[in-house]
């Protein structure tokens, strides 16, 4: 019997390294293409607003203090606007970076306490993960927190294993990252691993030690830009409107509302919490990877309960279920809000398929990914009849290649096949993604190609900006500063010398005319909130239906 436990020998360096190759470029694809509306587009707006008046202090939206976010992956934003110009590359790429970051971490983590094949099985995993590659195209705050994530983690579990000051250090910073990023959330999925650990081995000893105490001392230290920038933003102004409201404390919001508040749904920003949502929601953001990542916890947990040694470490398992059920029982609930466990989800699964003994497990398993890359292709390919992408012959050709690649490569021991499959799907269905599905959505977005078009055409730099609409790209890719007109008698004050180019609707277009304005129509886009797809603008067919016209047009108040 051939079958691959810890003891197993890795993957082969050449076969290893070229995995690795195509999962960085399928995650590279999308540097170049547009920003997805809403929480992309505004996230590279606010970067955008600090790159060019050069206040690092006060995050601002459409003219107003912001107060949702920490400042941390805006900064990394500016910075590389500074770089290399404020376009899409310049806001995904550092992004791209922390997740390639968290790539390697991955692999140092499994390292610590596993064998080299289930580090390299956990960075493949990490790799092709749907929703990590998703979020590497639609960027948030989530691939910066992922490497802060992991990379505390891996030095705080060295630190314990080792006691290096070096660890001490470089986990302390990472974890004042991860504070500066999402807030003091983050010690739950960087913490809660360890803590489980201790106490599952009984070590608590562990508890009083200084270099722990030391650790959340230094994280607050490297947390400090993020306090005193909200303290000069807020606690020093409290006359600003913020939520409707003035009196607002930039600390409390950070310490509070915006972490306590979300869960319970009492801060000022709520939202509507199911409490399996992240259940079946794993089910395809971890795909294709998803049914043996329930099987490695089912597996993981039932050991535990059987008292039967099986995981070397239990940060992984810890962090990733308590993480898990933070966000179950939250009030707040978004897809790529798991992001951040992902790795250790990873290892956990690296950890199961190395541990597969009995070839019936290893054949049952090698089929059951063989129908997730089936599953794949048949969606991959109704989406190419229905939606008819252009170049609708390349994607054609795309299917058939990466098909044609599988078929030839995926054979042979069932754990090498197996990791054919499972990441041919992945190439198949996010190639497919960022290559044809999403440039052909972003046309739709309305703004962007506005912008694009003012840029081009308004040669006498008439003012540009936004009537009743409020498109971040439309704000992010205008080469002027377009301001948001809310009311009538900002637009009468804008207009009232000369014309001004704005983004409205026909509606408020037509009120503006029957009400003496002058009105001329440059041109119209369709738009449609492309984050929440539905069948009848997927169908080419039907979707002019489903869209709304978004018009561009010269006024002038009479």
């Amino acid at each position: 019997m051939n079958s691959y436990g810890n003891s197993s020998p890795a993957l082969p360096d050449l076969l290893f390294s070229g995995l690795v190759s195509l999962g960085v470029l399928l995650n590279a694809i999308g540097l170049f293409s547009l920003i997805m509306e809403p929480d992309g587009a505004l996230y590279a707006t606010i970067a955008k607003t600090i790159a060019e008046s050069g206040d690092w202090v006060n995050l601002m939206v459409e003219d107003r203090d912001w107060l949702d976010k920490p400042h941390f992956p805006f900064w990394m934003a500016a910075i590389s606007y500074k770089i290399f110009g404020i376009n899409s590359f310049g806001y995904k790429l550092p992004a791209l970076f922390f997740f390639y970051v968290s790539v390697w971490y991955t692999y140092q983590f499994a390292r610590l306490n596993y064998s080299r094949l289930v580090a390299q099985i956990a960075t493949l995993i990490t790799l092709t993960a749907l929703h990590l590659v998703i979020s590497n195209n639609d960027v948030r705050a989530e691939p910066y927190l992922t490497a802060q994530v992991i990379g505390a983690a891996f030095h705080f579990f060295r630190l314990y294993q080792r006691n290096r000051w070096q660890d001490l250090i470089l986990g302390s910073l990472w974890t004042g990252l991860a504070l500066m990023t999402k807030g003091p959330f983050v010690l739950v999925p960087i913490g809660a691993g360890l803590v489980i650990h201790f106490a599952l081995r009984g070590e608590w000893r562990e508890f009083l030690k200084l270099r722990w105490y030391a650790a959340i001392v230094l994280s607050v230290l490297f947390c400090l830009p993020e306090l005193y920038t909200l303290y000069l933003q807020f606690d020093l102004h409290p006359e600003k409107v913020v939520f409707g409201k003035t009196g607002n404390s930039g600390l409390r919001f950070f310490v509070w509302d915006s972490q306590f508040g979300r869960f319970f749904n009492t801060g000022p920003i709520k939202g509507s919490g199911e409490k399996t949502f992240f259940l079946h929601t794993t089910l395809w953001a971890f795909a294709p990877w998803s049914f043996l990542l329930y099987a490695a916890i089912g597996r993981a947990i039932t050991r535990l309960v059987q008292k039967i040694p099986y995981l070397p470490e239990h940060v992984s398992l810890g962090s990733g279920l308590t993480t898990f059920l933070l966000f179950s029982l939250s009030g707040f609930q978004l897809p790529h809000y798991l992001n951040i466990v992902f790795p250790f989800y990873a290892v956990l699964t690296a950890h199961f398929l190395t541990t597969l003994k009995s070839q019936q497990s290893q054949r049952w398993w090698l089929l059951g990914q063989q129908l997730v890359y089936a599953v794949l292709l048949i969606v991959v390919i109704e989406l190419l009849i229905y939606f008819e992408p252009e170049p609708f012959t390349g994607a054609c050709v795309w299917i058939a290649i990466v098909l044609f690649l599988t078929l030839l490569f995926a054979r042979g021991r069932w754990l090498p096949a197996l990791l054919g499959w499972t990441m041919g799907g992945a190439i198949l269905s996010l190639g497919f993604y960022n290559l044809f599905l999403y440039p052909n959505l972003m046309p739709y977005q309305a703004g962007g190609e506005a912008a694009f078009y003012a840029n081009e055409h308004n040669t006498q730099q008439r003012a540009t900006g936004q009537y009743g609409l409020n498109s971040y790209s439309f704000e992010f890719y205008s080469h002027q500063k377009a301001p948001y007109w809310r009311t009538k008698a900002e637009l009468t004050v804008a207009a009232h010398q000369q014309p001004v180019w704005v983004l409205s609707t026909p509606l408020h277009l037509d009120t503006l005319q029957r009400e003496g304005w002058a009105v001329s129509r440059l041109d119209t886009f369709q738009y449609f909130h492309i984050t929440k797809l539905n069948g009848r603008f997927l169908k080419k067919k039907t979707r002019a239906e489903a869209t709304e016209p978004y018009v561009i047009a010269e006024v002038r108040h009479k």
